[in-house]
């Protein structure tokens, strides 16, 4: 069975501030303008992976000036020579937040392995629906850059722990890359270099043994790969490629670089993954009418839930079903929208949830958290999950920009 985890050229930062360097993932703090005005503060004119993404928050604010800047940046850093070539490899990561302390891998995974439809086949899938109107300007951002910065989280389902946690026990042996404390309250980062002759995807392809599969999901498909977070930059990394590919012979198809995407591996049975709920924040709208409208709706739930309005938590009663629960409450939200305006925002942290709903004197909905178990046979059996159903964590515990790859062709 073909494996779709390889060994990637990654460029790392050097003879800069790596604590004013790497920043937190673009799709967090959307809406905390403070956060993003404080982290602008402590950066300064440094180098930072700050100036090569584009903050959510920040998308509909002259999008197309924003990404030239972002691009034009890019370019600039790689002429200044802020970035090393490591060989060919990965990254092993230790990453500790209040969570724990929890290991990854940076790699490449191949895109053509990767599906953000309801595709059974796909070895690297999606697990919750990808809204299309949000993949125009990640894609815009990635069509005309000269490097890609990842965020992407992708989970394994490696139950006996058999291919991070063997690298985590060697750590001290690899030539450590970086160690130091993040900011912003991330907690701390630790990376070493892992050579491309390392038996790893060896280890991956041990997971597609079929008879594991039919034990673990009662089903043969070959899932090796979830997306945890930063479904929609991969996603537009996918659309960018089959735009790329029409131009490129079979053979040129093989090797370009933009059919890869760079990302963290971590396995989802790791203590340290925890999943979070995503709350809504819904503004603009007649707080009293929304929330007469949405209890009436979910007056004969099974599982108590609350909703945030006016200073006052309310009761309501969600389905016994985490998944069913988030299907229910975002078709009710996305009705309500489509019929009277408003708009909906999607919180981690049900402080952050607080804070929003305050600030924009809108309805907060507090949300369920998923059994991380039941994740992959969910994904099998049924496909995505509704959009915005879990989280990896709070969002200071994210995945930062750190590492960084060429996807353009050399010459």
């Amino acid at each position: 069975m073909k494996n779709c985890v390889f060994p990637a050229e990654i460029l790392l930062p050097q003879g800069v501030d790596l604590t004013k360097w790497a920043v937190v993932a673009c799709d967090q703090y959307t809406s905390e303008p403070a956060y993003w005005e404080d982290l602008r503060a402590f950066v300064g004119d440094a180098p930072s992976a700050l100036d090569l993404v584009l903050p959510e928050i920040w998308l509909k604010d002259r999008p197309e000036e924003r990404i030239g800047a972002v691009n034009a940046r890019m370019r600039s850093d790689l002429q200044k020579g802020i970035f090393r070539k490591l060989d060919p490899g990965f990254v092993l990561t230790e990453r500790t937040t209040p969570s724990g302390c929890r290991p990854g891998l940076v790699a490449c995974v191949d895109l053509e392995a990767y599906s953000y439809q309801m595709n059974g086949g796909a070895m690297i899938r999606a697990t919750e629906g990808t809204v299309p109107d949000r993949l125009p300007p990640r894609a815009a951002i990635r069509r005309e850059a000269p490097l890609e910065l990842p965020h992407i989280l992708l989970l394994l389902d490696d139950r006996d722990r058999q291919v991070l946690e063997p690298l985590y026990g060697e750590r001290e042996r690899f030539e450590k890359l970086y160690d130091f404390e993040l900011n912003m309250g991330g907690g701390h980062i630790r990376g070493w270099h892992i050579p491309a002759d390392r038996p790893v995807r060896e280890a991956f392809e041990a997971l597609l043994d079929p008879e594991l599969l039919l034990k673990k999901y009662g089903s043969g498909q070959p899932l090796l790969l979830a997306v945890g977070d930063g479904n929609h930059s991969l996603a537009a990394a996918k659309v960018c490629w089959e735009e790329k590919k029409k131009q490129l012979s079979p053979e040129e198809q093989r090797r370009h670089p933009a059919r890869f995407a760079l990302c963290e591996i971590v396995n989802l049975h790791d203590p340290a993954i925890r999943f979070e709920p995503i709350h809504r924040v819904v503004s603009g709208v007649d707080s009293e009418a929304f929330v007469r409208c949405l209890r009436e709706r979910f007056s004969e739930g099974e599982r108590e839930g609350t909703l945030l309005a006016g200073g006052r938590k309310i009761p309501v009663f969600f389905p016994a079903s985490t998944a069913e629960a988030y299907r229910q409450v975002q078709d009710f939200v996305d009705e309500w929208l489509a019929a009277r305006g408003g708009e909906a925002d999607y919180v981690h942290g049900s402080a952050s949830a607080r804070e929003a709903t305050a600030r924009l004197g809108g309805v907060g909905i507090l949300m369920p958290a998923l059994a991380k178990e039941d994740l992959f046979p969910f994904v099998i059996r049924q496909g995505s999950l509704p959009r915005k159903t879990f989280s990896m964590g709070e969002a200071p515990e994210k995945r930062y920009y750190l590492e960084a790859r060429s996807i353009c062709q050399s010459e």
